[in-house]
């Protein structure tokens, strides 16, 4: 039996995560107590949170953005200035004008602030519980993340989205935790102690 290469893999994931996100009639992520208590311990007041804009079916952090601006805790968004170029992140808040990026995602206008993020939720198409994480392919997250050596990287995912183990490249920046709707889980390689 052949092994399924990331490509085999990233496709079966996308299909499964949109036929979720169809069955289930929206993509955004919950708002548990119980499963958000591990993400307040992760982030102390005034450090900086970047998310994401959700595209297609991934889970959609938007509401937990929303309450952790609430919360006084600033915010951002990553931000790509062409095409390949680097992903930076530049500060946001609910409500504040978002622009398309060539990559094809929605993101902070230039002018807003660049910011260096001490915690950032990463979507994913697939993840492992040793914190590999199937992305998209563009490696965008993974060159960002090896600028931002102290940033806590906690993948944002759907519980069917865990492979007992995906294949992991040299270049491939392992998550700190995974949050799902199910649970936190925490890799063996965490950097995160709570």
């Amino acid at each position: 039996m052949t092994e399924m290469t990331k490509a085999d893999l990233r496709k079966q994931a996308r299909a499964k995560r949109r036929d979720f996100a169809r069955n289930r009639g929206t993509a955004l992520f919950p708002l548990d107590a119980a499963s958000l208590r591990p993400l307040n311990e992760v982030l102390a007041p005034g450090h900086c949170l970047a998310g994401y804009v959700a595209m297609a079916s991934e889970a959609d952090p938007i509401d937990l953005l929303a309450q952790w601006h609430k919360r006084g805790q600033p915010l951002a968004l990553p931000w790509i200035g062409q095409e390949a170029g680097p992903m930076l992140f530049r500060q946001w808040q609910p409500g504040n004008p978002l622009e398309m990026a060539e990559a094809g995602f929605a993101q902070p206008r230039s002018e807003a602030p660049l910011v260096v993020p001490d915690v950032l939720l990463i979507p994913l198409l697939g993840f492992d519980r040793a914190g590999n994480r199937l992305g998209q392919g563009a490696g965008y997250y993974d060159r960002a993340l090896a600028q931002m050596p102290h940033a806590r990287r906690i993948g944002l995912g759907w519980s069917f989205q865990e492979f007992a183990d995906l294949p992991a490249d040299p270049w491939d920046m392992p998550l700190d935790a995974i949050l799902t709707e199910a649970e936190w889980i925490t890799p063996p390689s965490s950097r995160i102690t709570l």
